[in-house]
């Protein structure tokens, strides 16, 4: 817990606008993905082909587009950002994956792994001082 406290002061102390652009642009990009998702089920069923034999494969399905969808509108306001990160981690993790265990798509290659860099440093980050995080801190 001290841990967390000590990087939550060093984030407040050296916050900037473009970092919560960032926060904000990978929220956005998450929850449409996630919108994508739903909407467009054969794309989804066709991206999760090499995971459909694996025990549990349809749980991948059921938890990837709530994930993104939830957690990038979360991200966005900056609510829980570290939580919502760790919900995104396995499921880009896996789209990295893909692309070595099924058909080789370099465009979602180099997306997935920018999305992951993006993820792992707010999940060290936080949501920064312009953030509901902050806010709510702040009123107690």
């Amino acid at each position: 817990m001290a841990t967390i406290k000590s990087l939550n002061k060093w984030a407040n102390a050296h916050t900037y606008y473009p970092l919560d652009l960032l926060r904000v642009a990978l929220g956005v990009f998450l929850f449409m993905k996630g919108v994508d998702f739903m909407s467009n089920h054969q794309q989804m069923a066709e991206i999760i082909k090499p995971f459909q034999d694996i025990p549990g494969g349809m749980l991948i399905i059921h938890y990837v587009a709530p994930a993104h969808f939830v957690g990038g509108f979360l991200i966005v306001i900056g609510l829980l950002t570290r939580w919502a990160v760790v919900a995104q981690l396995p499921i880009l993790i896996g789209a990295i994956l893909v692309n070595f265990l099924g058909e080789m798509n370099s465009r979602n290659l180099v997306l997935a792994s920018i999305t992951l860099l993006a993820c792992i440093f707010f999940m060290f980050y936080g949501s920064g001082k312009h953030s509901a995080d902050y806010y709510l801190k702040m009123q107690k």
